[in-house]
């Protein structure tokens, strides 16, 4: 059965650099066992935590010709709708307790700081970032939960819904000209000029701590997954968004960490407008991806690679393609109509690039067999977001999300 076009272009850099041993020093400098006992000990201890679900796909496998698929969806993550909620708000937390205790106060804990503890010395505090939506949303959220201020950076093309979401959480909200990576560099420039704390997901030279814990962040999410997963069946193949890596790049470290020589295969799929990853697998050493950028998976238009995420992702993963966002809305259709008995549900625009990329490849014989995808493959997708745009959502699937949910 035939589930996407044959005629969608795409593009292919298999990784000769791939790794097949078990996590090495370079990888366990940025993703580590001891610094995510922190994070799952911390974010399972917040108020509305709660493990996102992991759907057995067993329709869409039996249509696409494989083993399983299972999907984490991350829509409800503590009604952000998106994973970002586990990164950006818990590199908030860690920042801020690192500040008071630089000012004497040692031993404070997310629980003081919900409890409204050291109020004035908080408040003091601004944080900031530039985001496609929901890392600025998570960002902002945390901020508002633990007592901080948090101005977050836009760029010309983020949607009016997404900027209204992120303001919702009482942060202030500046739109900049250009693409992600200007706001980025906008956002930096403006903290050090202003005495702002940079909360960003994404690294560059100088500027690593937070994204670390960004990262680590995101990894609780994949325990669940590698917990929720069947015993006697652990995924051969993992195909997961880009963006700027950090996503991919806690997926990756994770699942090397805990499964060693038995990992999954890692395969990223990014917009073909802003494929950086691809490109710096491609030229061996992270490059830049200039232009606006533009695609519907705004959670993946970025043109510049974080460069600590990089240290995980070049020997970790295997492939890399890149796809145009017909492919994506088809897949944002297929899940909001169920496959083969599939249970309808919603999934945004950045939330089904892996899904995309896995469907790409299964009807390109070459392709499955250079990925080394055939009959018994079981994959592991990760559902990074909801309806973060109803607007948009409702203009691509022909309905509103609520309806999709409603059949459900």
């Amino acid at each position: 059965m035939g589930l996407v076009s044959k005629d969608i272009n795409f593009d292919h850099v298999s990784n000769p650099r791939v790794s097949d041993g078990v996590i090495g020093l370079r990888q366990l400098a940025v993703l580590n066992d001891a610094a995510f006992a922190k994070a799952w000990t911390e974010i399972r201890s917040w108020p509305g935590y709660a493990p996102t679900p992991l759907r057995d796909l067993r329709g869409l496998a039996t249509a696409a010709g494989i083993e399983r698929i299972w999907y984490k969806d991350e829509a409800a993550r503590f009604g952000l709708g998106s994973f970002k909620a586990l990164g950006g708000a818990y590199a908030v937390l860690r920042l801020l307790l690192g500040q008071l205790e630089c000012l004497g106060h040692k031993g404070v804990t997310a629980s003081d700081l919900l409890a409204g503890k050291y109020r004035d010395e908080v408040a003091n505090i601004t944080v900031t970032c530039a985001t496609d939506g929901n890392h600025g949303r998570s960002v902002a959220w945390g901020a508002q939960q633990f007592g901080c201020r948090c101005v977050i950076y836009i760029h010309a093309t983020v949607s009016e819904a997404r900027s209204a979401a992120i303001a919702r959480y009482g942060a202030e909200v500046v739109r900049v000209r250009g693409n992600y990576d200007d706001a980025v560099r906008r956002a930096d420039k403006d903290a050090r000029v202003l005495g702002r704390f940079v909360v960003s997901d994404t690294s560059y030279p100088g500027y690593t701590d937070v994204p670390r814990d960004v990262m680590q962040g995101y990894a609780v999410m994949v325990e669940e997954a590698l917990q929720q997963l069947p015993d006697d069946a652990l995924p051969t193949h993992v195909f997961i968004q880009g963006g700027v890596g950090g996503l991919a790049a806690a997926v990756c470290a994770h699942t090397w960490l805990r499964l060693g020589e038995r990992r999954p295969r890692v395969v990223v799929v990014e917009p073909e407008r802003a494929a950086c990853l691809l490109e710096s697998a491609r030229a061996g050493e992270p490059a830049v991806v200039h232009g606006d950028l533009e695609t519907i998976m705004a959670g993946l238009a970025c043109g510049e690679v974080s460069v600590l995420a990089w240290e995980v992702l070049d020997e970790g993963v295997s492939d890399f393609l890149s796809i145009p966002d017909a492919l994506a809305e088809i897949c944002m259709r297929l899940l909001a109509d169920g496959v083969g008995g599939d249970a309808p549900f919603v999934a945004g625009e950045s939330a089904v690039a892996g899904m995309a990329g896995l469907l790409l490849a299964l009807e390109r014989p070459e392709l499955a067999a250079a990925l080394e995808l055939g009959p018994q493959s079981r994959v592991l997708l990760i559902g990074s977001e909801g309806d973060t745009d109803p607007d948009m959502y409702a203009r691509i699937v022909g309905r509103s999300a609520d309806e999709v949910r409603r059949v459900a």
